[in-house]
């Protein structure tokens, strides 16, 4: 498999699920801005779309959407249990987990990077997000993780969103549960692997 990736972005939370599964992958880094592989390869003949994550898998097939590319990777290593089985109800609860991080969280900060959103919108998106906050610190009240005590795909998906909070100087103290989420994830192997790969830290 072929991570399509950019240092930080919400390609993020596929590169930590990769490393938690245990799969074998090569990377392969994005320049969203110019377009290019950094092997100097037209990324949109690879994504029309033009954006990250792209999962190329061992058939040559390629898989785009972080959430869809989340459960492909932890599906193809079920001993990892990175979610739920086919069919069970928890399986349904990750799934609307990821669902509220992708329309809640993700398309709410993401323009918030942008230097040509307005400064009202900006502030109005970051007011949506602390109450989204909230509700995640409420949830998250006597649990390591968003479905109890096992890291879940959705915990890599959650996290790159409060990394991008704090990018925004969104601070994570009014919300302990969540911050304290947000410390336990980042201190985790696989996730400090990964974020040394993208170069994020040291």
């Amino acid at each position: 498999m072929k991570l399509y990736f950019a240092p930080g972005a919400c390609s993020l939370s596929p590169h930590i699920v990769l490393r938690e599964a245990g799969q074998n992958f090569d990377l392969m880094q994005v320049d969203l801005r110019e377009k290019k592989t950094k092997d100097g390869k037209d990324f949109l003949e690879v994504n029309p779309k033009g954006q990250v994550p792209v999962l190329e898998t061992d058939d040559g097939e390629t898989l785009t959407e972080g959430p869809v590319i989340l459960q492909y990777v932890a599906d193809k290593a079920p001993a990892a249990k990175l979610v739920p089985p086919v069919g069970s109800k928890e399986r349904y609860r990750v799934q609307e987990w990821l669902n509220f991080i992708s329309s809640e969280l993700h398309k709410t900060i993401g323009p918030m990077f942008r230097p040509t959103t307005p400064d009202a919108y900006k502030t109005l998106s970051a007011d949506n997000v602390k109450r989204r906050f909230a509700w995640i610190n409420e949830k998250l009240a006597g649990r390591q993780y968003l479905m109890g005590d096992a890291f879940t795909a959705p915990d890599a998906y959650l996290f790159v969103m409060l990394n991008w909070a704090k990018r925004l100087q969104i601070d994570l103290d009014p919300w302990p549960n969540l911050k304290a989420f947000w410390e336990r994830v980042a201190a985790r192997p696989k996730v400090q692997e990964a974020m040394k790969a993208e170069g994020l830290i040291k």
